[in-house]
């Protein structure tokens, strides 16, 4: 799934259903979309990630500098 949405009597409530869920992006209770926050989808959404630092991530290559420091 690409998106979900949980309404709970409390965040914490919606939060713990919303960990269970199998999708990219969970909005618990109201909350709007933000615009730092990872998009993308599971399954046959897509693995991918764009924006925030998943997004990012994806064109970096880690590399170890043994010796140094």
């Amino acid at each position: 799934g690409l998106s979900a949405y949980v309404q709970a009597g409390t965040v914490e409530e919606a939060a713990e259903v919303g960990a269970r869920l199998r999708a990219g992006q969970v909005h618990l209770t109201g909350a709007g979309a933000g615009i730092a926050a990872p998009f993308g989808g599971f399954k046959q959404s897509g693995n991918g990630r764009e924006r925030g630092r998943e997004g990012l991530e994806e064109f970096l290559e880690v590399q170890a500098l043994m010796g140094v420091g």
